[in-house]
């Protein structure tokens, strides 16, 4: 791994961590000036759970869930938010319900579907969203407009990071805000002002991780 990645911890919680490069990278929607790996909270399982304790101390008591919605390949994250939900001995609204953890499938367009054999986990259903980074909204916004036509009810938006505070309207809870990373920087591809000043971008991230070039 790259040696410029720096260390970022939750002052919720130490072991809900991310680690961070300077640079120019595109994702899908956007060029940013810096990438937030996130490999470590979403794939090792101690990190995950204490991630999912922190963002289940916003809904636990006040809302209640029946499907959450796994972005970014944020599923174990998911099944621990489930668990904390679910649990009696928290007050939880939703204690005792078998909460659904999905993950959706994107089409040939890009838009967000879900199998017949999910449908019933969305249809009728409290759904609450779950993303690892929030740069723009614009993923999320496909989400929300996919759980709508397949008949769910949205009753939350969480992430790990996120650049912005609302999105369609709802209050995205997240563990790392832009005021963790205040010289994070998002921009349209063709607005660049990295790429106006002649840096290549040097690598592509998405969900998965980041691929130099």
């Amino acid at each position: 791994m790259d040696k410029r990645f720096v260390d970022l911890r939750s002052g919720k919680n130490g072991k809900a961590r991310i680690k961070i490069l300077k640079g120019h990278f595109a994702t899908k929607n956007s060029h940013v000036n810096t990438y937030i790996d996130m490999s470590t909270v979403k794939i090792r399982h101690n990190n995950a759970r204490e991630a999912a304790k922190v963002l289940a101390q916003e809904y636990v008591t006040s809302t209640y869930v029946d499907t959450i919605v796994c972005l970014d390949e944020t599923s174990v994250i998911g099944a621990f938010l489930a668990e904390q939900l679910a649990d009696s001995t928290h007050m939880a609204l939703s204690h005792k319900n078998n909460i659904s953890v999905i993950t959706p499938e994107y089409n040939g367009l890009g838009q967000i579907m879900f199998r017949d054999n999910q449908q019933r986990m969305i249809k009728d259903q409290q759904v609450l969203v779950l993303a690892a980074s929030i740069t723009t909204g614009k993923t999320i916004k496909r989400a929300i407009d996919s759980v709508l036509y397949y008949g769910g009810t949205i009753c939350g938006v969480c992430s790990i990071f996120s650049a912005v505070t609302k999105v369609a309207g709802m209050e995205v809870k997240t563990i790392f805000t832009s005021k963790d990373l205040p010289a994070y920087h998002a921009y349209e591809p063709n607005k660049c002002p990295m790429c106006e000043a002649g840096d290549r971008v040097e690598a592509i991230v998405n969900s998965f991780g980041y691929s130099k070039l």
